[in-house]
């Protein structure tokens, strides 16, 4: 129920805040900028947005503000450090938009140019921008020492530390982003210059750099500063260890990589396709690279910088186990890249292969030229990614150890290897029913088409193609699985158990789930102290309360399985499943795996924090594809 009052009352207090400001920056617009128009509409439109929201937020705000006096709970609640954090986010960014509008339009006008040429804000004034900032800046200010206030007075200050480590990698991925498209604008013009004289490019180019050079202005001392707050943030291990931090790093490192590969590829297919003859003139052909050149390079500083950070962050978790399986993450997500590329650009050189074979000619025109230089330029790109990350890790999986043991039963692996095997599935049964269908075509109409044979071969061979994945694959996980059960079943071997019988019918459950989860374990059920060496101990809740001396003085691991009982009450509650989830953790010891205690002390509110940081990362990776797809564009 609190919970759900925080909600309404932060939501409607950020809703009726951003009435309020944006009502105020109406009305000063109205009075100052005599462009602006509009007469009585306009001011009674912003009158009515104050009169109305002052009351509401004053309500709300007031409300929040002294229930939290009074309330600890309230005080530290996720609620209200998101509701300061979007606040800040809310009126922050306008006054940086609205800078980069002001300076994108000063530095346009400079050179001569239309106001309206510039990227951002080309048909506002000056004053507009000026009031945006001193409004928004003003309330930002008011905030920001409400926040600092609050933090000297938090008992616990675990919730507002997890928002404000998304608000500082939200404000990175902005000021990244408005960087890279500034470099992006900077490189294009620069690259074409070295082959087009200044007074060819016009005002076109002119209008190009001024915006790059407006946007590095804005973006890049944001960018820096926020760097340094998060890197001196990493003394703190709860900031350095974060989900979050390695997410982040994740997503620049790959958006990198994928957008410098994705540039070469288009690079080289430009170039391959003007050495095959193509007509174009050498100003065309340089216009033609300008485009993946500008993209690719302020993609790779970002690959080599954050890929960078991200070694290094793996490099300081001390646990062997943990580091490899993060290294594992990044290389299978650009293995599956590369083999996804390579696929498609053998297809494309079998495709083009049929097609001049099957052709009444042996030169090439336009359209076999783009088929070959497509080709080529998939396999060049993508094909040395697949093989410099695939060949490691299918050499770790091969060799004997507990790390390569592991390695073969990751999860990632898994998924990567279902993840190939439903791609050669799905994908063979996709071609084949193209196959099947052409024939059954011809042979009920009696007749063929020109392209029939191309066709059919094409179907055919894309078949192979799945069919050679799908074999590969598949011949791959049976090895990985007959390993893993070899070496399993060696050391659940050596790792005894024994589970002490509280009379009540608790052995023999115990010793079905582990004939479920551990089936290789042996099992010893006794009441009294056995003979012999034991690697763990099972004792039911109610008999470890008060457990014999043997059992106290036992020196493996001890696994308590809470169960119900007259005066006991287990404060994270009995659980059905109690049994299984203690079998589950004698076979994760019995293979080596480090057991975590689960923390319960996380708030709801993360998971919806930590979705919506991953929907703005997925928003960043959407956003440098259109500038891809609108530099090649143009």
């Amino acid at each position: 129920m609190k919970t759900v009052r925080r909600l309404y009352f932060y939501t409607v207090a950020f809703i009726s805040l951003e009435v309020v400001l944006w009502g105020l920056i109406g009305l000063l617009r109205s009075i100052v900028d005599e462009t602006v128009g509009g007469g009585a509409e306009v001011l009674a439109r912003a009158l009515s947005l104050i009169l109305v929201g002052v009351p509401i937020f004053l309500v709300h705000w007031l409300w929040a503000q002294s229930v939290s006096a009074r309330d600890e709970e309230e005080k530290t609640a996720s609620l209200r450090a998101i509701f300061f954090y979007a606040v800040l986010i809310g009126t922050l960014i306008p006054v940086v938009q609205n800078l980069l509008a002001l300076i994108n339009r000063i530095f346009i006008t400079s050179v001569h140019l239309n106001a309206e040429r510039a990227v951002l804000g080309g048909s506002q004034t000056w004053p507009d921008n000026i009031i945006a900032i001193l409004m928004n800046g003003l309330v930002a200010f008011y905030f920001w020492n409400v926040l600092r206030g609050e933090w000297k007075t938090l008992a616990n200050k675990e919730n507002f530390a997890d928002v404000r480590r998304l608000y500082r990698y939200l404000w990175l991925l902005y000021s990244l982003l408005i960087t890279i498209f500034g470099a992006q604008q900077i490189i294009q013009i620069i690259h074409y210059l070295f082959y087009v004289p200044s007074d060819v490019i016009g005002e076109l180019g002119r209008e190009t750099i001024v915006n790059g050079i407006a946007l590095l202005v804005v973006g890049t001392p944001i960018w820096v500063y926020t760097s340094r707050i998060i890197q001196d943030s990493l003394a703190d291990a709860a900031e350095r260890d974060s989900n979050l931090r390695l997410g982040v790093l994740y997503i620049f490192a790959l958006s990198g990589v994928i957008t410098v590969l994705t540039t070469a590829s288009m690079l080289i297919n430009i170039v391959i396709t003007k050495l095959l003859g193509a007509d174009w003139t050498m100003s065309y052909f340089i216009n033609q690279i300008g485009g993946p050149i500008s993209v690719g390079v302020p993609l790779g500083a970002v690959w080599a910088y954050y890929g960078n950070w991200l070694k290094r962050h793996i490099g300081s978790v001390g646990e062997p186990i943990r580091q490899a399986g993060m290294k594992r993450v990044y290389s299978y997500i650009l293995s599956a890249l590369g083999l996804g590329g390579a696929f498609i650009g053998v297809a494309a050189l079998i495709n083009f292969i049929i097609d001049l074979s099957t052709g009444n000619t042996l030169t090439l025109n336009d359209s076999l030229r783009s088929n070959l230089a497509t080709a080529i330029s998939l396999i060049a790109a993508w094909l040395p990614l697949w093989l410099l990350n695939w060949r490691p890790l299918q050499a770790d999986a091969l060799a004997s150890g507990d790390m390569s043991d592991h390695a073969r039963r990751s999860v990632v692996r898994k998924a990567y290897l279902y993840l190939a095997l439903f791609a050669g599935v799905i994908g063979g049964m996709i071609s084949a029913v193209a196959l099947v269908f052409e024939l059954i075509r011809a042979l009920l109409s009696a007749s063929t088409s020109s392209d029939f044979v191309p066709t059919v071969l094409n179907d055919l061979q894309v078949l192979v193609l799945f069919a050679i994945l799908l074999a590969y694959h598949l011949l791959i996980l049976r090895r990985d699985n007959m390993f893993t059960a070899s070496a399993l079943a060696e050391k659940q071997g050596g790792f005894k158990v024994v589970v002490v019988d509280s009379g009540d019918g608790f052995g023999e459950s115990v010793k079905a789930a582990l004939a479920k989860f551990a089936p290789s374990v042996p099992v010893t059920v006794s009441a009294e102290k056995p003979q012999g060496q034991f690697n763990a101990l099972v004792v039911s809740g109610s008999l470890a309360v008060n457990a014999p001396e043997w059992v106290r003085s036992f020196n493996g691991s001890r696994i308590i399985v809470p169960n119900e009982a007259e005066g006991i009450v287990w404060a994270g509650g009995v659980s059905k499943q109690a049994v299984q989830q203690a079998a589950q953790a004698i076979r994760q010891l019995s293979e080596g795996q480090e057991m975590r205690q689960q923390s319960t002390s996380g708030s709801a509110w993360m998971i919806v924090i930590y979705i919506a940081a991953a929907l703005f990362g997925l928003q960043f990776l959407f956003m440098l594809l259109a500038l891809l797809v609108s530099t090649f564009a143009n």
